[in-house]
């Protein structure tokens, strides 16, 4: 039972009408003691029907008559058939046990039969013998090859003995109550539910750990969807953002100050705390440049401001430091002289433009007008 719970742990389950197999046989046998075995030798055929229960156990229905009864205590019958066996045998496959299955039956197996039946002897009545009806039982080993390229075909050869266990009214295994017999058979195993003609392995799971296995998928699933939102949120928040970015680079700053014709057009725009003069910019520094080679005697004034954020002394300084970073940019980048250029720093302020980030600005007037 042990076997056969291991057993099958490790192959799919089978329905009702998958396993099974349907043989015939035949052989010769003698009895076993006190007569020439190869003098007396009696051929036999029969038909035996099973099922496999598991790769390692199984059962049949076996018949099997007799032609002779050579040796026998008893004289010539009479009859063409001497006598028959009926048995309900067991089957146990010694190779899967001790060997596992795997997956398919192997070329050769062992396979030992066993179980208990019924004898019958026949007699006619010119014979003046009696009928004999005995218990028996049968042991034997199956010697197997599974043969075709679906095993579905078995050839075997079966040394057996078989007991008549109730002689003289005393139910007993004795050898002298005994006939040797040596088969050879073909047996056929139907087709069964799972496509093959024999048991198929099963894929052993744990459930358990695939529901967990499930659950963190779950997991990861809800845990991407918030990331994927998150980044959908990010995205529109950039575009948004880029949007804006381009619609202010399309509005020209609207100069609030323009009574003073003297003032230039170009605007050089900083950032938030800063007193670089970013590359863009540098389009505006270019356009004074040449503004002051064309025109020889012009002086300028460059005018630093900053936004209202900050203190006033950050301001005013980060004002100075504005105006002084473009007067540099054209004495060293484009040549100007140095003696052209006055700088002074404005303070904070947010009136010069209508967008308070344009405030961040170092502008341009030509003193030499006035």
């Amino acid at each position: 039972m042990v076997a056969q719970t291991a057993s099958a742990q490790t192959v799919e389950g089978s329905k009702f009408l998958d396993n099974w197999y349907v043989g015939v046989n035949t052989g010769l046998n003698a009895k076993t003691t006190h007569t020439a075995i190869f003098k007396n030798l009696n051929p036999s055929a029969g038909l035996r029907v099973g099922r496999y229960l598991t790769p390692v156990f199984g059962f049949a229905v076996e018949g099997e008559v007799y032609f002779n009864n050579k040796g026998s205590l008893q004289r010539p019958l009479g009859t063409f058939v001497k006598g028959l066996n009926l048995s309900l045998l067991g089957t146990t496959n010694f190779s899967n046990w001790f060997g596992g299955y795997e997956g398919e039956p192997r070329l050769f197996e062992v396979v030992g039969v066993y179980g208990l039946g019924w004898g019958h002897a026949f007699s006619t009545r010119s014979a003046d013998v009696y009928d004999r009806n005995d218990l028996t039982s049968k042991l034997g080993i199956d010697f197997t090859f599974n043969l075709g390229a679906d095993k579905a075909w078995q050839l075997y050869i079966e040394p057996n003995i078989t007991y008549a266990l109730d002689i003289s009214r005393r139910t007993q295994f004795n050898i002298n109550n005994s006939a040797i017999g040596l088969l050879v058979g073909a047996n056929y195993k139907f087709g069964n539910s799972n496509g093959t003609h024999n048991f198929k392995l099963a894929e052993l799971r744990n459930q358990a750990e695939i529901d967990e296995l499930n659950d963190r998928i779950n997991r990861l699933r809800v845990a991407n969807n918030d990331k994927e939102n998150a980044l959908a949120r990010d995205r529109r928040a950039i575009e948004d953002l880029r949007r804006q970015l381009a619609e202010a680079k399309r509005q020209k700053p609207t100069v609030i100050v323009k009574k003073d014709e003297n003032v230039l057009q170009p605007t050089v725009i900083f950032r938030q705390g800063k007193s670089t003069i970013d590359a863009a910019q540098y389009a505006s520094v270019s356009m004074i440049a040449t503004y002051m080679k064309n025109h020889k005697d012009a002086r300028i004034l460059i005018k630093g401001y900053a936004s209202p954020e900050g203190s006033k002394e950050l301001n005013q300084r980060l004002s100075e430091q504005r105006a002084q970073a473009v007067k540099d940019a054209l004495v060293k980048r484009y040549g100007v002289a140095a003696s052209r250029i006055t700088i002074k720093g404005m303070g904070a302020t947010d009136e010069l433009f209508d967008e308070v980030d344009f405030n961040r600005v170092a502008t341009f007037t030509d003193i030499s007008k006035r």
